[in-house]
């Protein structure tokens, strides 16, 4: 294979594997949004007040992925950095305006 062909065939394997990344990147938020929505309604429509969706949301979450075969520690790893996160995303605001 001469050197132009080679660079040609690296060139297009590497497209294709950003593009696969791409579309990996594009589910998980994709996922992310629409557990978002659901979570959103849920609250919106809490027949029990007095018991917040969001609280039972997390844990319930958490337990599903120890199902799925997550530890512990990188369940409560993860769950530490968001919230760490969240105050940079949020840049002050307690709730989106």
């Amino acid at each position: 294979m001469d050197v132009a062909s080679w660079w040609h065939h690296s060139l297009m394997n590497n497209e294709y594997q950003q593009a696969k990344r791409d579309d990996w990147q594009t589910a998980l938020y994709e996922a992310s949004y629409r557990y978002s929505l659901a979570m959103n309604e849920l609250h919106k429509t809490n027949p029990w007040p007095d018991n917040p969706v969001l609280a039972q949301a997390i844990n319930t979450l958490a337990t599903e992925l120890w199902d799925r075969s997550f530890s512990v520690t990188e369940i409560t790893s993860a769950f530490r950095e968001a919230a760490a996160d969240l105050p940079r995303y949020a840049a002050g605001d307690e709730v989106r305006p």
